[in-house]
């Protein structure tokens, strides 16, 4: 089989497993977040809105492979990839908010607060976030409580002022000329705002499967390289795509001044730097051999993704 033959193989054969996790995790996400009667309907519509019905579901399709690494039960790595989506789903609702970005389209359509109201999409986000560690703290996700402790610990790490929500910050500080328009600095902010949480998405498998440190730090490390040529591919989207082609407008950053690597070193540096990266992450990879065949798919659509 020629290398070209067998990269357009395992293209499809992603396109698939994508499809078929992100199909398990909108059922998950459906029983996670029933609809609701009564007075509180209104925030239940508003989180399910956000969290269900669309998505590459790349952050779930992580937590999946992974804990397919170690035979970890599908039933509580579903519920540890629904947290995880629904922590995400809770930064792109604020995210989106007048007060951060201020996006009409998310996914092809409104955004929470143009769906609903800014304060609707403001406590729906708050809800969803602390939704995600009630079904991570509960017993269903893991039997051992040293398991579900430490994912509570890794993933709230991730979404706090060292991951996430600090990139956040980071962010809106270069908007405001805060924060140097170096390499360094952008590396850091997008390490933050965006890998932490892809990051810990890749290595959760691990845990839940109280893998050896060696194994868990080899997924982690995948999952890092990985989160970074994402962003460079995202902020590339950003200066090259239609709004039609990723669902969101595109040309913000640099309409609002964000600092990217794409605006400091160019579209084919910036390129050439994610690529990098993508062997790096499939490098990760060597220990777990063609199990993790999926894994290294997902590094090489990364930078060739349209949306």
């Amino acid at each position: 089989m020629s290398v070209t033959t067998s990269i357009a193989t395992a293209s499809v054969a992603l396109a698939r497993a994508l499809a078929d996790s992100a199909a398990e995790m909108e059922d998950a996400l459906d029983t996670l977040l029933p609809v609701a009667e009564g007075d509180e309907a209104r925030l239940y519509e508003a989180m399910r809105y956000s969290a269900m019905g669309g998505g590459k579901r790349m952050r779930a399709f992580l937590v999946l492979e992974g804990a397919r690494q170690f035979n970890v039960s599908r039933t509580a790595a579903l519920r540890v990839a629904a947290a995880i989506e629904m922590i995400h789903a809770y930064s792109l609702v604020h995210d989106d908010l007048p007060a951060m970005d201020n996006d009409d389209l998310r996914r092809g359509k409104p955004t929470n607060h143009k769906a609903f109201d800014e304060a609707t999409a403001i406590l729906a986000g708050d809800a969803l976030q602390c939704h995600a560690f009630t079904v991570l703290a509960d017993e269903e996700t893991h039997p051992d409580p040293a398991v579900r402790i430490e994912l509570v610990r890794a993933i709230s790490r991730a979404a706090g002022p060292r991951g996430m929500c600090g990139g956040q910050m980071l962010d809106m500080m270069a908007e405001q000329g805060r924060i140097p328009p170096e390499e360094a600095a952008i590396g850091r902010l997008q390490t933050l705002k965006t890998g932490k949480l892809i990051e810990v998405s890749a290595e959760a498998g691990a845990i839940l499967g109280k893998a050896p440190a060696q194994q868990r730090h080899a997924l982690l490390a995948y999952g890092r390289d990985l989160g970074a040529a994402f962003q460079i591919a995202d902020d590339i989207l950003d200066a090259t795509a239609s709004a039609e082609d990723t669902g969101k407008a595109t040309g913000k950053d640099a309409g609002a001044g964000k600092a990217t690597l794409v605006g400091l070193l160019g579209i084919e540096r910036a390129r050439m730097q994610a690529e990098r990266l993508v062997t790096q992450a499939r490098d990760h990879l060597d220990a777990f051999g063609e199990r993790a065949d999926m894994l290294r798919a997902l590094a090489d659509y990364t930078i060739s993704r349209r949306s």
